[in-house]
Formats: structure tokens, C-alpha cells, sequence
């Protein structure tokens, strides 16, 4: 299938290809070798795509995995070459009991033709959650936000844990939920987190007061560690992410109540909370963030680039040398796909999934 589609940030068109169909929700990606890519499906299964023939085949040797609500088999990132040995690094929902509970766990395993080999749980996330009722009536179960994607920079790995649904946990640092997370590769602590010598707090944190963030990246040429996370009626933000900053959630947000359309919490400012670099009303409903970097499109290069679930497109987020938001173009619109995870290539070309089943590639 092939879609010519006019850019206007290029003056020129770019063409979509599918490269595979038929997928459960094809959650996370990451390349496995130069013509094939590693994806999740959330109901818990791993497939390697073949880029050159579209054929698909799942890999066995995956632990049990929680597939419920939100969550289940999420992000899935190749460490970057030469820095930690072969490893492949998972988010799932790793079951805790047997009354349906579950909690967001990092991961990582060889993965070989034979299939997933020497699985270690390198962190088990600690939350709270229950069915809870907000101000509004409203019930959250224990099934929503559970994040999760992942980034590396240089020396250390981040991923995302969300709320759980249960909004405490944002500003609670006695709980992972609500946070985004920081380790060195092989799971342990690095000393210099922000809260590691607080006794009261989890040490994995590196910021919270965050929601649901289903996007995280590293920007290697500045230094910077981004994230795009889920508001709820309106009020998804991109920020931009400091060690042990408060992103404000849930005392602050630009979002509503969904039974009442009231704002959330205190407003949308307060001292001591770190501000977004951009919101959304209404929510596109973030589900992965990526930074462009290659050459294919010259002119994206350094800009981010988000999947949108609710208003299905990408969210194209033009940066200046500041990192300043300056502009936004909505790209795929026309396509009417809940656009999930989002993946370059060396060759600079976009590969994106949708909760369809589907993969596509941008070329230009």
C-alpha cells in the first residue's frame, strides 16, 4: 500500500508504505538488525518483522505477562551498540498476586533465532493503587497508567511508570508510580540520583508529579531528556525533564474533570512545579515520542515527533537551538489511525504502528 502525501514543511511529497498488517497492538519497536524490527504486542506476545518481505514471526520464552486494561507487554529498546553487551530492554506488567494485580517492571534478555533468552527482572515497581473514587464519583481501577517507555542516554537507562489511576501517587515518593525513572544499565541505582539519600522516597526517581507518560527520549546533541505524557480532559504536556523536578500532578494541570469539565487540583501554576514546555487542549493523547536525527528529511531534523491515539496523526514539534517549541504540524491525518509507537531508521526514514495491527514506513 502506497500513499503520496504533500509536506508542507518540505515543499515536496513523501510516501507511505505498509510493511506489515494483521498485528495484535504493536506497542513498542526497536531494530533487531538492519532489515528487521523487534515489536511488542500488548496482549503479550514479541514478533520480528522481516523489512525486506513483510513476513512476521513470534519468539518464544517470554515470562507471564499481565495483559490487562492499559497494560501488558509495552516498550522494547536494543541497548545502544557497544555500551552493555547484547541486551534488549522490556516494560511489562509483571503479575504480583493472584487476584489480577500487577505493576510495571523493567526488564531485558538476550533475543537470539531460539527465541527470548536469560530474562532478568531488573526492577518491580512499587504502587498503590485499587479501585478509587475521585472527587467526581469517578472509579479508577488498577488495570490504567501504567506507563511505559524507555530511553537511554550515555551512561544510564530511563523509563516511565504512570499514576495507576490513583492520583496520589504523583506526589508520593514512596511510590515509583506517577515517575520517571533512572538506573545504570544492569538495574542498579546510580549514586547521584536525586532522592537517594532520602529514606522516605523510592531512589529509582528522577522526577515526578507526572501522570501517564507514554514518551520518553534522549536528545544525545543537547543533553536533554524529553516527555510526553496523557492529561485527562485536555492538559497533555511535553516537558522537558530535570532530576528531581516536580511535574505538579495532580495539584496542578491544564486539564478538566472529566465528570464536571472543573479544573484539576490547585490550577495550573504553582511554586515549586515545574511548568510544560507545551500542552494540548483538547488531548491528542500522547503514546510515544521520538527525536528526528537523520538525514532523509533535513528539515525535521531536531524536532520531535509524537504518536497521537485520540486525534490520530503525528504530532511533528519544531525546536529551535533553545529547545523552545516554535511550531507543530499534524502529519497523517487523512490516515484516521491511533499512531502507537514511533521508530527512525539509519537510513532516516519513519517507521510508525498503529493499535490497528499495522506497521508503515515514511520515505521520502
Amino acid at each position: 500500500m502506497l500513499f503520496l502525501i504533500p509536506a508542507s514543511a518540505l515543499s515536496t511529497t513523501y510516501q507511505i508504505n505498509q510493511i506489515a498488517s494483521g498485528l495484535g497492538v504493536p506497542w513498542g519497536m526497536t531494530f533487531h538488525s538492519k532489515n528487521e524490527i523487534l515489536f511488542t504486542e500488548r496482549q503479550g506476545k514479541l514478533g520480528i518483522v522481516n523489512l525486506d518481505n513483510g513476513k512476521v514471526a513470534y519468539l518464544s520464552g517470554l515470562p507471564i505477562i499481565l495483559a490487562k486494561g492499559q497494560g501488558g507487554l509495552m516498550d522494547v529498546v536494543k541497548a545502544p551498540a557497544g555500551k552493555i553487551g547484547d541486551w534488549t530492554y522490556f516494560t511489562y506488567v509483571k503479575p504480583i498476586d493472584n487476584k489480577g494485580n500487577g505493576e510495571t517492571a523493567l526488564a531485558r534478555a538476550h533475543i537470539t533465532n531460539k527465541g527470548v533468552l536469560d530474562w532478568q527482572d531488573l526492577l518491580v515497581t512499587h504502587s498503590l493503587f485499587g479501585v478509587i473514587f475521585d472527587v467526581t464519583g469517578m472509579a479508577w481501577g488498577n488495570d490504567k497508567h501504567f506507563g511505559s517507555r524507555i530511553a537511554f542516554d550515555d551512561k544510564h537507562l530511563y523509563f516511565s511508570v504512570g499514576d495507576r489511576g490513583h492520583r496520589p501517587n504523583g506526589q508520593n515518593l514512596a511510590s515509583h508510580a506517577g515517575s520517571i525513572l533512572r538506573l545504570n544499565f544492569d538495574g542498579s541505582v546510580p549514586p547521584d540520583n536525586p532522592f537517594i539519600n532520602d529514606h522516605s522516597a523510592q531512589n529509582e526517581i528522577w522526577s515526578y508529579g507526572h501522570r501517564n507518560p507514554q514518551g520518553i527520549v534522549w536528545d544525545g546533541l543537547n543533553q536533554k531528556l524529553w516527555s510526553i505524557e496523557h492529561g485527562p480532559r485536555g492538559g497533555d504536556e511535553l516537558n522537558l525533564i530535570k532530576g528531581g523536578r516536580n511535574y505538579g500532578w495532580p495539584v496542578i494541570s491544564y486539564g478538566k474533570e472529566y465528570a464536571t469539565f472543573s479544573a484539576v487540583g490547585e490550577g495550573t501554576h504553582k511554586e515549586g512545579m515545574e511548568q510544560p514546555k507545551k500542552f494540548y487542549i483538547p488531548s491528542i493523547a500522547p503514546g510515544s515520542l521520538m527525536q528526528y536525527s537523520g538525514d532523509a528529511f533535513p528539515e525535521w531534523k531536531g524536532d520531535l515527533f509524537a504518536g497521537a491515539l485520540a486525534l490520530r496523526h503525528i504530532n511533528r514539534i519544531d525546536l529551535n537551538g533553545k529547545g523552545e517549541v516554535i511550531a507543530e504540524e499534524r502529519l497523517l491525518e487523512n490516515i484516521g489511525e491511533r499512531i502507537r509507537a514511533l521508530l527512525q531508521s539509519p537510513e532516516g526514514w519513519i517507521y510508525f504502528s498503529t493499535d490497528s495491527g499495522n506497521i508503515y514506513v515514511i520515505k521520502p
